[in-house]
């Protein structure tokens, strides 16, 4: 979901601390960058705690111009901007609570308390298939103008960054100017922001590449003992096939391309399910809201059945193949 040219500050104490929003101007004024915007986290709760969702107040002349990957019909825009109390929302999050353009949406403030209610103006999409649709813009000029502490400050930043091989220099500039002053700031690429945001839920990567071994290994021993199983219960037939006068090639392949043939069907019914559970959005419900299985994962996944029916045929494939034809009719 991260732009390859775009760089996240945040407070040096953790993104819970602020920044000033003068900061904005100074940001602009460092050699590379070319655009700047900010955001706040608002935390509010709608209807029950349990329907978790990002809302954000955003600088409504400049995020847009940032975020270029998502999509709002202009008419909805400049509704949106033309609304103090005006929201957008991801198509995502429209879809899951039903909400389309004109509802009037009550949410309870936590770290700014008081009721608060917007109108939704727009609803917005993303141009790839990992943006985040899940989100509630609403105007942080509306935000300023209610809350009771914390005016003349923001979240964090995002900048736009001239050429993204700059990145480590542009970053050290940015720390450097706002080194020893009263919010020292911690800046990355915006892909290095996401990853630590993900991993304060745990090493989420590390945990499903041991669940994913685990299963890989069982699915190996299974498959293995129902191709030993199926060899055991054709011996006459195989012995009947080489009596007949098939090689032992042929017998090797045609059991070998059994057992890969039942694995890739079995893991492509698996990776089929997989795929239709993220069809209709994040099926975390805002907890991941990045969760999405691209082509190449399934491409991926048809090769790494294909391996397990290979590993787990090769050995009764070749113990079909040396099969003495006297001996196994011999059988009962």
């Amino acid at each position: 979901m991260a732009g390859k040219d775009r760089l996240v500050v945040i407070n040096r104490g953790g993104l819970i601390l602020p920044l000033p929003l003068s900061y904005r101007d100074r940001l602009l004024q460092i050699p590379g960058v070319t655009g700047a915007t900010y955001a706040n986290w608002f935390g509010g709760v709608y209807q029950d705690e349990k329907n978790f969702f990002g809302q954000f107040a955003i600088d409504v002349p400049t995020y847009r111009g940032v975020f270029k990957e998502f999509d709002i019909p202009e008419d909805q825009w400049k509704a949106f901007e033309a609304d103090r109390e005006g929201a957008i929302v991801g198509a995502d999050l429209a879809k899951r609570f039903k909400w389309k353009v004109g509802d009037r949406i009550p949410i309870k403030g936590t770290i700014h308390p008081g009721a608060w209610e917007f109108n939704i103006r727009g609803i917005y999409k993303g141009r790839r298939e990992a943006d985040d649709n899940t989100q509630f813009w609403f105007r942080a000029d509306y935000l300023e103008e209610r809350r009771t502490w914390g005016k003349g400050t923001v979240g964090w930043y995002t900048v736009v960054i001239d050429n993204p091989d700059s990145a480590p220099r542009v970053i050290k500039a940015i720390d450097e100017r706002f080194a020893n002053s009263a919010y020292e700031t911690k800046t990355d690429t915006e892909s290095a922001f996401a990853a630590s945001w993900v991993k304060q839920m745990g090493n989420i990567g590390l945990l499903v590449t041991v669940v994913g071994s685990v299963v890989f290994f069982t699915l190996l021993l299974v498959v293995g003992n129902t191709m030993a199983m199926t060899v055991r219960e054709r011996v006459r037939e195989l012995a009947i096939l080489k009596a007949l006068g098939f090689a032992d090639g042929f017998v090797l392949m045609m059991v070998l391309a059994e057992s890969i043939l039942v694995a890739v069907i079995g893991g492509s019914i698996g990776l089929g399910l997989a795929k239709l559970l993220t069809l209709g959005g994040d099926p975390t419900h805002g907890m991941l809201q990045f969760f999405y299985i691209k082509t190449q994962t399934l491409i991926i996944g048809v090769v790494l059945a294909s391996v397990v029916g290979f590993a787990a045929g090769i050995l009764p494939a070749l113990s079909a193949s040396r099969l003495r034809v006297v001996d196994a009719l011999r059988r009962v």
